[in-house]
């Protein structure tokens, strides 16, 4: 079964590489974005046959690993379709 896993900033916190990113977007003009944050994703596979079993693991991943519980959130979704990594390989655009 595969998870992806958003990991976020709590609100409030200051998301320092979120405002150095936000601000250099808005020199070439892309001023209509209001807010920027940043997070990570992290994309994993585990040997788990029901979508219930795989969100309480990776649930508790999250808790004792994957986040930090005081300053971080996170979401979790199953997924049906993640590419497997390639060594070398290069991510295509959005």
């Amino acid at each position: 079964m595969k998870v992806r896993v958003l990991v976020r900033l709590k609100p409030g916190i200051m998301d320092v590489q979120g405002a150095a990113v936000e601000a250099r977007a808005r020199r070439p003009g892309f001023s209509e974005i209001a807010d920027l944050r940043i997070g990570k994703v992290i994309d994993i596979e585990l040997d788990a046959t029901r979508p219930g079993e795989a969100r309480t693991r990776v649930g508790e991943m999250c808790g004792q690993l994957l986040a930090n519980p005081i300053l971080e959130e996170y979401s979790m979704e199953i997924v049906t379709d993640l590419p497997r990594a390639r060594s070398g390989a290069k991510m295509s655009a959005l």
